[in-house]
């Protein structure tokens, strides 16, 4: 199974920990080619020789950097097949007292860096006329959350994003899509108190959390051709939240 994607050069941004980090287990386990990314240098080498995958530091807000990035992919491999658009970042606060650096900051990321890092990567897939775009939003694009105006507005942009991209580059061979995760352990979560862990669980028809490997197999299954005729879609991992 997965096949298709043995040798698949894949480029996973925010690789380091949590989803990106079970993303490219999961393509590596198939025998793709992967690149991780973070905005450590240090900890992007750990965790890709921990893997077995290639990292680089890369802050993909910065479009100088993406550019120079994607293009020493490019030397080496001569493609990129996959692209999933993974990094982001929360900076969490109620809207009447949201500082603007933060709002900023969680824009540059979290959209800007979709945009950063597609733009040098799209023109690679064009040449080939194939490729594939994941974009990870989250289930808050959907519904909103109390102090994550910021959060949720760049993860709802990103459905507008994949819907408009995916028209442009369908009769290019690319397809576009995203995945949508509902409450899944990470790092990030692991910072949300008990008592509202514990509401939160009880609003989950599976009542369970879910892991990073339940995105990560998403992510796997709308790159291979199991998923040859979708595009322009979000695929939700929420065990029913949404």
């Amino acid at each position: 199974m997965f096949e298709e994607l043995k040798n698949a050069v894949v480029l996973i941004t925010g690789g380091t920990r949590g989803i990106g980090r079970a993303v490219a287990q999961r393509f590596k386990e198939v025998g793709a080619k992967v690149y991780i990314t973070g905005t450590s240098q240090e900890k992007t080498l750990k965790v890709a020789e921990e893997l077995g995958v290639s990292g680089f530091k890369m802050d993909v807000s910065d479009r100088e950097e993406v550019k120079k990035r994607v293009a020493e992919i490019v030397e080496v491999e001569g493609r990129i097949d996959v692209l999933v658009n993974n990094a982001g970042i929360t900076k969490d606060s109620l809207f009447i007292r949201m500082k603007d650096e933060d709002w900023d900051r969680v824009v540059e990321v979290n959209l800007n860096g979709v945009y950063n890092v597609s733009r040098a990567v799209v023109p690679v897939m064009v040449k080939k006329r194939k490729g594939v775009i994941i974009n990870i939003s989250s289930v808050v694009g959907f519904t909103g959350n109390v102090g994550q105006v910021n959060y949720s507005a760049t993860k709802s942009a990103l459905i507008g994003f994949t819907k408009s991209l995916a028209k442009e580059l369908g009769g290019r061979g690319i397809r576009v899509n995203c995945v949508a995760p509902g409450y899944i352990t990470t790092d990030m979560t692991k910072k949300i108190p008990e008592k509202i862990k514990s509401e939160l669980i009880k609003s989950i028809p599976l009542r369970r959390e879910g892991e990073p490997k339940e995105v990560a197999d998403a992510c796997l299954f709308l790159a291979s051709d199991m998923a040859s005729y979708i595009t322009g879609t979000t695929l939700h991992v929420n065990g029913g939240l949404f």
